[in-house]
This record gives structure tokens, C-alpha cells and sequence, in this order.
């Protein structure tokens, strides 16, 4: 399974970004994906994520640091889950991670996921 991040930037505060993350190699029939991020020094966090079972129903989750300001979801055709992020703040500048959990595990805890990309860099600046 490969997990590719993309969509990272440079950006003002109050400005917004929009990251992907396409999802390929072998296929599963229920995962969730997760977003996370790393900031110098800081140890990775969870920000949002949205469970992938191939119906219409989902379920999305954030952390209460971005709830309001980041939306997650899915293109199921295109394999592809998105992160679109507004109101940007100085304290979103992170590496984002995309990652895919698949085993029984809390959604907010790195250690749940077990394949992960290669993240992008989100700088935002005042």
C-alpha cells in the first residue's frame, strides 16, 4: 500500500490549502484514513479522519484545534481523500501525514496506523 501526500505550500495566515493524499497498491475493503501532522520539535498529532468502506455513508473525525476550519473527505473513484484547510493559523505549520489504519485502534492515535506517506509541508506565515 503507498500513500501519497500532496497539496503543501507556503501561505499567510487566514489563507487556505488544499491537501490530497491518493491511496494505491492493494486494495481493502474497509480502512480509515487519517490526516496527522509534525511540527519542529513537537511530537505528531492527529487532525482528521474519515473512515473509507465503499458505501455512501461515512464518518469524519477532527481534532478540536481544527474542527471548523478543516474539512476531510473522499473521492472514492479517484482513491484520493482531501484535507481543505481554512482560516489557517501560524500553529498549523506542520508536516502533514496521511495514513491508513486498518486493525481495531483509537482514530486518533499514530500508533493505530499502519501505513503511512511521505508528508507535506504546510508553512504558514503572518
Amino acid at each position: 500500500v503507498q500513500l501519497q501526500a500532496s497539496g503543501g505550500g507556503l501561505v499567510q495566515a487566514g489563507g487556505s490549502l488544499n491537501l490530497s493524499c491518493v491511496v494505491s497498491g492493494r486494495t481493502f475493503s474497509r480502512y480509515i484514513i487519517g490526516w496527522f501532522r509534525q511540527a519542529p520539535g513537537k511530537e505528531r498529532e492527529f487532525v482528521a479522519a474519515i473512515n473509507w468502506s465503499g458505501g455512501s455513508t461515512y464518518s469524519t473525525y477532527y481534532a478540536d484545534s481544527v474542527k471548523g476550519r478543516f474539512t476531510i473527505s473522499r473521492d472514492n473513484a479517484k482513491n484520493t481523500v482531501y484535507l481543505q484547510m481554512i482560516s489557517l493559523k501560524r500553529e498549523d505549520t506542520a508536516v502533514y501525514y496521511c495514513a491508513l489504519k486498518l486493525d481495531s485502534g483509537s482514530y486518533y492515535v499514530v500508533g493505530s496506523y499502519r501505513y503511512w506517506g511521505q508528508g507535506t509541508l504546510v508553512t504558514v506565515s503572518s
